[in-house]
């Protein structure tokens, strides 16, 4: 039986998502389930992943379509499928590093019964091959994610969890008209009770496209408030420090007014501080709001 699940959500990206299906094909160990999450692509890709699943890849290949809803319903969608112990996205314009699945499983094979909620490895760029951010500290052999970026770690990493751990937290909401929602909801509450095994390797090359959700930030904050408000009560309540509660008040504050929310203070879990932070939301706010007409 097969210990992990690739899952991958697709929206429209039938141009990258082969160079994602030829990374798996180029795996060294074939021990795993690749899971394509199809977030209501217009374009062919029901068609490429129909014809894969038609050839001999030596791992199995599922197929789920759903109307689009954004990446965090697609990360829905996929939790609700896979029956493996372990679980690892990787984006459809993403590869999965020469040797990954095995790196993993022989990790995780050595930690299993330590109560880990699962492992965090590197990312690396696509085109140069450098690491995302900054890599892990010499000696780290364990961090949550909260505790290696207050620690002073940057960029990107890629997260593989037990599949049993990621479900016992609840699915990422969904609001209406709006399609974004920081993944990072689930991997907060976790933090709070497990740890993550440290795996000081490239899992993942990634490349960030034009389009992606990471490169259209602002537009985000304008048409999905609610999700962003969503995200920042979340962050009052679990800290990454004293100095970051009242920059995620500010944008609280901020995301309350773009979704018209009139009762904002009410429904801070820190209403003194929001308070404060009132004119600071206020012109971000307009910042947002210029950015986006520029």
């Amino acid at each position: 039986m097969n210990l992990i699940t690739v899952f991958t959500p697709a929206y429209n990206r039938a141009h990258t998502i082969g160079r994602t299906y030829d990374s798996l094909l180029a795996q060294d160990c074939k021990d795993f389930v690749w899971l394509i999450v199809d977030d209501g692509s217009t374009d062919n890709t029901a068609e490429l992943v129909k014809g894969w699943q038609k050839k001999k890849n030596g791992f199995e290949i599922r197929y789920v379509y759903k109307e689009n809803g954004g990446m965090h319903t697609a990360h829905n969608v996929a939790y609700e499928h896979i029956d493996t112990e372990l679980n690892l996205c990787i984006d459809s314009d993403d590869k999965l590093a020469p040797g990954a699945i095995r790196k993993i499983l022989d990790k995780w094979k050595s930690v299993k019964d330590m109560g880990y909620a699962g492992i965090i490895g590197l990312d690396a760029d696509m085109a140069t091959g450098k690491i995302i951010g900054i890599g892990f500290p010499k000696g780290m052999t364990e961090t949550t994610l909260m505790e290696y970026y207050a620690q002073g770690g940057a960029g990107d990493k890629k997260l593989v969890y037990r599949t049993d751990v990621i479900n016992q937290y609840p699915p990422y909401p969904v609001f209406a008209g709006e399609k974004y929602v920081a993944l990072a909801y689930k991997y907060r509450l976790i933090d709070q009770k497990y740890r993550l095994s440290v795996l000081n390797d490239v899992l993942c090359e990634v490349e960030y496209q034009a389009d992606g959700s990471s490169m259209s930030m602002y537009r985000q904050y304008i048409k999905n408030p609610k999700g962003f408000a969503f995200w920042r009560t979340v962050c009052m309540q679990y800290p990454e420090s004293k100095k970051r509660i009242f920059v995620d008040c500010v944008h609280y504050v901020s995301s309350s007014i773009l979704a018209g929310n009139r009762h904002f203070v009410r429904e801070s879990p820190k209403k003194l501080m929001t308070i404060c932070a009132i004119p600071f939301g206020v012109a971000l706010t307009w910042h947002l709001r210029h950015r986006v007409k520029e």
